[in-house]
């Protein structure tokens, strides 16, 4: 996935997946032009803006779209195949959280893939109906239902879905490693080939290593939990394929500290952080891809618009991945409140640190002063454990 190239994901897939999202999408040339992860090659002006009638229609949703890929932070199939449906969505990433909330759903579609999940876990660890179920046994359907999840949504969207490796063995290398194989096994039996799929991995040092083994199998990783810049920078050179920075956590932490209500967003410390993390990527020619998710108003929730103030304030990084609610701001906003934020070369150009390679000594050492980091990380991992044990009480019900 070379930044330099606007044609990258031009034939990725199918011709067939191709036009089933092309017919959906308005019939005008520049809709189908690919999105990609090059922010260096995009061109500047849009025909839909010069030559469509209807000009004044376009929604910033859609002008984000033509210069940064967009995935949808949602586990709820109805709603992420909305938004497939209009040809701007390219990726979905999913979570503890919305697997957990998949599990308790009720609906049938879910209920059947819990189902499945257990029949699957009991056929292959030989748990005995009406015993105890070991712990093997509950992981396997746990892993499993995430993957059925997933191959739902690899079904709705063109691109990459996104699925958790156990956020509990986020300190253990080679039990992450073994989780995330099992997980690309389960995908290739249904027929779902790995170069659709990452594997999540929090941001550890642990996590990061057990990327940089997956990644040298060909299986792609996205660190997740990323609030600092030794995390983005540890993660790059891993050779991790893609991070999930959280500049609406890392706001939170800076807010909390320095007792400020708000920010203009262009001086948002979340936001200032991922351009960071972006910059250095491309100055260094870093082929991973900066992913923001988790956002918050940079001014404030009494702010008219601000829900989206850390999004427009990235407009241009690589990648964002943007909860329902907030695609529904953005559709209903002006393509003007859009403008190019970050752009690779120019941020490239601005960087000022060095690529310092870090050995796991050195890590842990800039690592035990970043509070910033320190703090959220253990929140994230903290929250995402509590999801992941009420899911396994709710699939203990099942068995």
């Amino acid at each position: 996935h070379n930044h330099n190239s606007s044609t990258t994901r031009t034939m990725k897939f199918p011709l067939i997946t191709t036009l089933a999202t092309l017919s959906l999408r308005p019939a005008t040339v520049a809709a189908f032009t690919p999105h990609s992860h090059s922010t260096i090659n995009k061109h500047n002006s849009n025909p839909r803006f010069s030559s469509s009638p209807t000009s004044l229609q376009i929604s910033a949703l859609e002008s984000l779209a033509d210069i940064t890929t967009l995935s949808i932070d949602s586990g709820d199939i109805d709603t992420v195949s909305k938004y497939a449906q209009t040809g701007l969505i390219t990726d979905a990433t999913t979570n503890p959280l919305f697997v957990s909330q998949a599990g308790a759903n009720g609906d049938a579609r879910y209920e059947a893939m819990v189902a499945e999940a257990v029949t699957y876990a009991k056929r292959t660890t030989c748990a005995e109906d009406g015993c105890p179920v070991p712990e093997e046994t509950l992981n396997k359907a746990v892993d499993r239902l995430a993957v059925n999840l997933g191959k739902e949504l690899v079904g709705l969207v063109p691109g990459r879905v996104s699925t958790e490796v156990d956020i509990r063995l986020s300190y253990d290398t080679d039990a992450s490693v073994e989780r995330a194989r099992s997980i690309i096994e389960m995908y290739e039996s249904m027929g779902v080939s790995k170069d659709r799929i990452l594997i999540k991995l929090a941001g550890t040092w642990e996590g990061i290593q057990a990327a940089k083994i997956l990644e040298a199998e060909g299986i792609q990783c996205n660190i997740t939990l990323v609030f600092s810049f030794l995390q983005a920078a540890a993660a790059a050179q891993a050779g991790a394929y893609l991070i999930s920075p959280f500049p609406g956590r890392i706001l939170d932490w800076h807010k909390k500290q320095s007792g400020t209500e708000g920010y203009a967003p262009d001086a948002d410390p979340g936001v200032l952080s991922v351009k960071r993390m972006y910059a250095y990527f491309r100055k260094y020619e870093y082929d991973t891809i900066c992913m923001p998710a988790s956002w918050r108003p940079s001014r404030g929730a009494d702010v008219e618009g601000s829900d989206v103030d850390e999004i427009l304030a990235l407009a241009g990084v690589d990648e964002m991945t943007i909860p329902p609610p907030l695609l529904e701001s953005l559709s209903g906003l002006e393509s003007s409140a859009v403008v190019r934020k970050c752009s690779a070369e120019s941020d490239a150009a601005a960087c000022v640190d060095p690529n310092f390679t870090f050995t796991e000594e050195s890590y842990a050492t800039y690592w035990e002063t970043d509070e910033c980091g320190k703090e959220k990380l253990k929140d994230g991992i903290d929250a995402f454990t509590t999801e992941t044990e009420n899911l396994i009480k709710i699939l203990i019900d099942k068995f």
